[in-house]
């Protein structure tokens, strides 16, 4: 499971600014900011967006399609969102520490803070008994049941940290949780970082990295990062 909200793209400004300034050719930019309005709503509603020009993205595609040490104006595209995803899919993200940062609840502080549910965890993928196979006969309980009971447990030990306050029942829920846990950061990356990620997790079998990489697809002109052309 991996959930992306409040995405939020900023710095086209200054990153065509700053892409011109090796040539002085500032003149030769067509970007401007644009007033988009809902005509159902009126032009109260409307919204000013910065707008790349064709000799801009020009630019962009031919600096991007150089190499890093060309396409620095990607590393002042700056994007911030929302990430909700298993422990087990951030210990991959924590890979990329160039040009990141991120603030993430925190499990230490706040693991006791509410009881413990199944959608706390991602689990879609764990089989229950009904769908055991002959081959899986041997094994006492099933995945899904396995789950159930650390939730159990899980929560067996927060009520009694709840009512102590004795730090060894802590340790019970920090040291069982599962890694399949599901923790929210709010993270800020650049189209440099993201170009990285997706050459590298495109094909990953990690069906989150498919999703993140899906997300990347749908960025403001996001063949800057994926090299594929525009449709």
């Amino acid at each position: 499971m991996l959930k992306i909200e409040n995405t939020e793209v900023v710095g086209w400004e200054a990153a065509v600014r700053g892409m011109r300034n090796p040539m002085n050719s500032w003149k030769k930019s067509d970007s401007e900011q644009k007033y988009y309005f809902d005509e159902c709503e009126g032009a109260d509603k409307g919204i000013y967006r910065y707008t790349i020009g064709p000799n801009d993205f020009d630019l962009m595609t031919r600096l991007r399609n150089s190499g890093t040490d060309h396409r620095k104006f990607m590393r002042m595209i700056v994007v911030y969102l929302d990430i909700t995803a298993p422990l087990y899919w951030w210990k991959e993200f924590d890979t990329y520490k160039v040009g990141t940062v991120a603030n993430s609840c925190s499990t230490m502080h706040k693991i006791a803070d509410k009881e413990f549910t199944f959608d706390d965890f991602s689990h879609e993928k764990l089989i229950n008994s009904a769908c055991m196979e002959i081959q899986e006969q041997h094994i006492r309980i099933s995945p899904i049941q396995a789950l159930a009971t650390t939730i159990e447990c899980l929560n067996s030990y927060r009520d009694l940290y709840l009512q102590t306050k004795d730090k060894k029942y802590w340790w019970q829920m920090i040291q069982l949780l599962p890694s399949s846990y599901n923790q929210k950061r709010t993270v800020m990356l650049n189209y440099e970082v993201l170009a990285n990620i997706y050459k590298s997790r495109k094909d990953h079998k990690l069906d989150e990295w498919h999703k993140f990489c899906n997300w990347i697809e749908r960025l403001p002109y996001s063949e800057l990062i994926t090299g594929n052309k525009e449709e």
